[in-house]
């Protein structure tokens, strides 16, 4: 994600040119990434969810998320203003994690319904989905113009399928080994580090490549 990021902001600045909107490439490699992002939304509400969801923690962070999805909007509009993000990934993690709240008792309907929601999602179309208040449902017949695009079809299967994977580990050693991470060397704790540090991750780095990049652009012009 810091890497399609940073390619992002080099061709923003004009350091580099890269094909965003029609290379394959970069097509693939987005739907990649946002799917092993949501993947462990997924996973991670799961396993937050395997012993009694914490009303307090889970509030909190649905607030936090709303606040960031706010701070993401604006800047967006603030720096497309033909094309700012009204429902990118943050808006669909604080919907998917209301959402995925009713799902978190169910284990392989849990597989069942991610894969026919995924298939649903790619397959279906209807001109009437559209409409600007209907896009963030998904089945549209174009892809709206906005920066950042994350509908909650086919996207949410993919979460149900990170739920289905987060009751497996829970119910497995891997969550021991997983848990041995902890001791397994500075490498691995600064991965550590990073997963639950996650949301500060997603909303810093931005700010801190297009500052940077910013500073490059005025040196080299």
């Amino acid at each position: 994600m810091v890497g399609f990021h940073f390619c992002f902001d080099l061709n923003y600045f004009k350091l580099a040119s890269f094909d965003f909107y029609y290379s394959q490439f970069w097509l693939v490699a987005r739907a990649l990434i946002v799917a092993l992002f949501l993947l462990l939304v997924g996973v991670s509400l799961q396993l937050a969810s395997s012993g009694g969801l914490k009303i307090g923690a889970y509030s909190r962070r649905l607030v936090l998320l709303a606040v960031c999805a706010g701070i993401v909007s604006a800047a967006s509009y603030a720096m497309f203003p033909e094309s700012g993000i009204f429902f990118g990934v943050l808006h669909f993690i604080l919907a998917a994690s209301i959402l995925g709240v009713f799902f978190a008792r169910f284990n392989y309907l849990n597989l069942l319904l991610g894969t026919g929601w995924i298939l649903a999602g790619l397959a279906y179309q209807n001109s009437w989905f559209d409409q600007a208040w209907l896009n963030w449902i998904g089945f549209m017949t174009h892809k709206p113009v906005t920066q950042d695009y994350a509908p909650l079809f086919p996207w949410f299967g993919v979460v149900l399928l990170g739920m289905f994977m987060g009751r497996w580990l829970s119910s497995h050693e891997t969550a021991g080994k997983c848990r041995a991470w902890k001791g397994a060397g500075k490498p691995s704790l600064a991965l550590l580090w990073l997963g639950r540090h996650s949301l500060a991750v997603y909303m810093l780095h931005q700010p801190l490549l297009l500052g940077a990049l910013y500073l490059v652009s005025i040196a080299v012009t």
